[in-house]
């Protein structure tokens, strides 16, 4: 043997019987694969051999049992096994050390970020203001100032950039304004927004508003700040009238000195979007109730149940008057009606009694006077039923089939058809009541019946028409827009197929009352209703069955006056679309998609010489709305209608409603209070303060 590997099976020898104890650690899969290798011939190579797979596989153990090699070569003694309660108490200090860390790192982002948004020095620069912005020219029929240009006009150089741009003026700050804003290209218009209201309400949450549940300001979004996004003008300001043929809008506002001021904003293309108000239905005495339609409204009622409870606290209040100030009816059994019915009871069993006395617990009591057989009507029956059931469950009385005659300061007459052998008659009852909420569907504004007066084709008395575009009808086409709760859109198929069918038939020379229409007509003339009407195609899914149907004399053929039949049946089957905000917000992104599209045909369309009625056929498709479902809050429960599919809960219901409209909220800074508030109801129940 050479003495170098003399040397080497010495150390590797001695190394070996120090860590003998630890070979038979070794996992069983490496010991047998290197035994085979140690039964090898005596000669030095086996020898070297063999001594070096013994090193390899002592190095493998120490690998295996890292410091406890280390320690047994070292002979010192083998550390003791470290307990499960030390681990998991190393673990949790090392997460809250983690935790602490984030937190102490993000309140020290919060704290320098907070103090980059104060500025020491004054934020002025020159800005140069056309002389027509501040002294506007006066013109128009009224001879009024006509706002042309606009005092942020030149404010930046992307504000100059759109300053000659079509003027598109919206009228109203509500979903379906709110959502063409967010989906109108910043380039293509000089926007103008005009309202009386210079925030955006997010009016599904607004029940829980009127008892504490949100704070007010969590519900309003600033339209300046979404104006910006379009670098557009805001003016806090009210519609009069429209002037078409100057393509002028008649506004007014409170000048300074107090005193109403009148002046003229020019457009090219016009939107409508002032909303409704609340339908009287003729009822005497509605000044004595309270109305949910816009912020304002919340706050009186928060004050005014919170008087009622405090006045029925006073000595001096009789018990009499006392369950009368406590008694609490709502008028309407649609969802604003329900829902805030279900706010207020909520507030009345979960946080009276921690601030009142127990008493007035016992003298409370909500009624619903619905004129329809359910509440809900407008839901899938298992909806409305369970409904009820909740509310009976919760002590509120439903009282349906009724109808107001008249509200008084302390009560309120309801006429009311009988049960059983009394259906046909009508009995008169009256309920005492502190508090009343009107909440019986919707009617038109002021603005909006002065502009159906000077146009033809407006015969809807509740809303304005407009044609599948959402252009509005007898206006100049392509001018003038309608959207949201102020709007209905005309489901005029017959009219429109009629006329396209006798204007073709004129055009060949023949009489349309003798037209015949084959299947293959027929199928192009369903193409085009679905294509100007989508709303019907769900009543055009059977081609041929309609066709068989209405070809009443088997002839293979459909005549005129069978087609006309058929148009008018399908008529009547479409019905109007719903007055909600997931409607006027589809409207609202509808629109704000086809104007970027016109913008974008402009240039085309001014060099063949066309105009803007011209092109929204061939621009973009008819709108189509898309219903999304429906929900309703029914107190600490929810319901939820998606198209006939039905689905009805507890809290976890409630936290799925909290979560989709949450979701919808307009912005970050409006999730972030809705979260808070919810928070601060959970820890420290709702706002009873009213100031």
């Amino acid at each position: 043997m050479l003495p170098r590997q003399a040397a080497s099976v010495s150390r590797i020898s001695h190394i070996s019987s120090r860590t003998s104890p630890l070979c038979r650690r070794v996992p069983r899969t490496t010991l047998p694969q290197n035994r085979t290798f140690f039964t090898s011939n005596g000669n030095p190579e086996s020898k070297t051999r063999r001594a070096q797979l013994l090193g390899a596989a002592a190095l493998r153990s120490s690998r295996l049992t890292n410091n406890t090699l280390t320690r047994s070569i070292s002979s010192k003694p083998l550390p003791a096994p470290t307990s499960r309660l030390a681990r998991y108490a190393w673990r949790t200090a090392a997460w809250l050390g983690i935790f602490v860390a984030v937190s102490g790192t993000l309140v020290v982002g919060f704290f320098i970020y907070d103090a980059s948004t104060y500025k020491e020095e004054p934020d002025t620069v020159d800005i140069p203001v056309s002389e027509l912005a501040l002294n506007p020219r006066r013109g128009g029929p009224k001879n009024l100032p006509i706002a042309d240009h606009f005092v942020d006009d030149d404010d930046c150089e992307e504000n100059k950039a759109v300053k000659h741009k079509p003027k598109l003026v919206i009228l109203g700050t509500g979903w379906g304004s709110v959502a063409l804003l967010k989906t109108l290209n910043p380039d293509e218009y000089h926007v103008t927004v005009i309202s009386p209201s210079n925030t955006f309400l997010f009016t599904p949450m607004l029940p829980s508003a009127t008892v504490g549940t949100l704070e007010l300001r969590s519900l309003v979004e600033p339209v300046r700040r979404i104006v910006r996004r379009v670098r557009g003008h805001f003016l806090k300001a009210k519609a009069e009238d429209v002037h078409f043929s100057e393509k002028l809008i008649e506004c007014s506002s409170i000048g300074a000195d107090g005193q109403e001021k009148r002046f003229y904003v020019p457009y090219d293309k016009l939107v409508v979007g002032v909303g409704s108000v609340t339908n009287p239905h003729g009822v005497k005495g509605l000044e004595n109730c309270h109305f949910l339609k816009d912020i304002s409204d919340a706050r009186l009622i928060r004050n005014a149940v919170v008087k009622n409870l405090e006045t029925a606290c006073l000595p001096t209040t009789s018990d009499e008057e006392r369950k009368r100030l406590l008694s609490f009816v709502v008028c309407g059994g649609g969802p604003t009606g329900v829902e805030f019915a279900a706010e207020l009871f909520d507030m009345l069993n979960e946080d009276l009694c921690k601030q009142y006395p127990r008493i007035l617990r016992n003298e409370i009591s909500v009624h619903v006077i619905q004129s329809r057989s359910h509440i809900l009507n407008t839901y899938d029956e298992a909806l409305s039923q369970y409904a009820e059931t909740r509310f009976a469950h919760d002590s509120v009385d439903i009282q349906t089939n009724a109808r107001v005659k008249e509200v008084l300061p302390d009560r309120i007459l309801y006429s009311q058809k009988g049960d059983g052998d009394d259906a046909n008659k009508v009995i008169t009852k009256e309920i005492p009541m502190g508090f009343c909420l009107w909440s019986t569907g919707v009617a038109q504004t002021d603005f909006c019946k002065t502009l159906a007066k000077k146009l033809d084709g407006q015969n809807n008395k509740h809303a304005l028409e407009t044609d599948t575009h959402l252009r509005l009808s007898g206006a100049p086409l392509g001018d003038v827009y309608a959207i949201g709760d102020c709007s209905t859109v005309q489901n005029n198929v017959s009219d429109h197929i009629v006329n396209f069918l006798r204007t073709t038939a004129w055009e060949k020379g023949k009489d349309p009352e003798k037209l015949h229409i084959s299947y293959a007509d027929w199928r192009g003339v369903a193409k085009r209703v679905k294509q100007r009407f989508p709303q019907a195609a769900n009543h055009l899914r059977r081609l041929d069955t309609l066709f068989e149907q209405y070809d009443k004399d088997k002839s293979g053929t459909l005549d005129f006056g069978e087609l006309r039949e058929l148009l008018f049946q399908i008529d009547s089957k479409l019905t109007s679309l719903p007055a909600t905000a997931q409607r006027a917000h589809q409207q609202g992104q509808y629109l704000g998609r086809k104007f970027n599209k016109i913008a974008q045909a402009a240039p085309g369309m001014a060099l063949n010489n066309m105009d803007y009625g011209d092109i929204d056929d061939a621009v973009y498709k008819a709108f189509e709305y898309k219903h999304l479902g429906s929900l309703a809050y029914i107190g600490n429960a929810a319901i939820f209608d998606w198209n006939g599919y039905g689905l009805s809960g507890g809290l976890l219901a409630v936290y799925l409603w909290r979560s989709v409209y949450f979701a919808q909220s307009v912005s970050l800074r409006t999730r972030v209070l809705l979260a808070m508030d919810w928070t601060k109801r959970a820890l420290f129940g709702r706002d009873m303060m009213n100031f």
